[in-house]
């Protein structure tokens, strides 16, 4: 016995199943477009008054390898945030072991060109010292615009990129010479087992050789402090360092999400890794 429908109960039905179909692909599309708020498993954030980054933790790592090595040599915040607009153009502060032609390494320098061998280049080390010799020798270059004095060391084909960048490296610059406190943070999962001895004489030697200085870590003032510090915890998860701490305050690599914390026994005169 078939069953009849009128007219009336049949356009409810069609107007209903045309409603359920666009509710459902409304959801779909809804969901395909929010991003669930949640936290990277690992990255670094920079925070200072000229503003605030997220970056990568070998981005970090090379910024405070670049900013090591500046104050290594004596040399003023300007010449740091030169570095850095460098960096984020040629590499976005990556350290590269390819490039265009045989540029290698973080300002994508080219052996041909004199700069060094390729294993030298991909030493960010060696490559930020060969950047600052290079700068030093440019006349005036705290006064040049920072596209100009980035271009006598570059020699690129396009100068004039550099200059979006300096806004950028105006806040890495702040935060890594120690200048603006407790600036740098980096989370990633907690190391697993005992940290190794060798982690923290690891991670000391690899400091004082990009700042020529001892592996005692002592700072000779809060900035030198800062910038140590800075140094430790972007490179804690290379060498599974647990804790930093410094001038009353301290980091963990599982919290670091939240930044440095209050820590009344961290010392003033001495940067503690752990």
């Amino acid at each position: 016995m078939r069953r009849r429908f009128s007219k009336g109960v049949i356009a409810i039905i069609a107007i209903v199943s045309v409603l359920a179909v666009g509710i459902t692909v409304g959801i779909f599309a809804l969901l395909n477009r929010v991003t669930p708020f949640t936290e990277p498993a690992e990255g670094c954030k920079i925070t200072t008054p000229e503003g605030s980054l997220e970056l990568e933790i070998p981005q970090a790592q090379v910024a405070s390898v670049i900013a090591a090595v500046a104050a290594r040599r004596k040399l003023p915040e300007r010449a740091v945030v030169i570095a850095y607009a460098t960096g984020i153009q040629e590499s976005k502060l990556l350290n590269l072991p390819f490039g265009d032609r045989d540029s290698v390494g973080v300002f994508q320098q080219r052996p041909s060109q004199g700069w060094g061998k390729p294993e030298q280049l991909v030493d960010p080390v060696y490559s930020s010292g060969k950047f600052f010799s290079a700068l030093v020798k440019v006349k005036r270059y705290r006064k040049l615009p920072l596209h100009e004095a980035a271009q006598e060391v570059q020699r690129s084909a396009d100068g004039s990129a550099y200059a979006q960048h300096e806004g950028e490296a105006k806040i890495l610059a702040a935060a890594f010479t120690g200048r603006v406190p407790q600036a740098v943070h980096c989370w990633f999962p907690a190391p697993t087992g005992k940290t190794p001895v060798s982690g923290t004489a690891g991670a000391r030697q690899e400091l004082a050789r990009a700042l020529g200085s001892g592996t005692t870590l002592n700072a000779t003032s809060q900035k030198h402090g800062w910038l140590m510090s800075g140094w430790s915890v972007a490179h804690a998860k290379e060498f599974g360092l647990r804790q930093v701490r410094y001038n009353g305050r301290s980091w963990t690599p599982v919290r670091g999400d939240e930044g440095w914390r209050a820590d009344t026994k961290a010392p003033a005169g001495k940067v503690e890794i752990s």
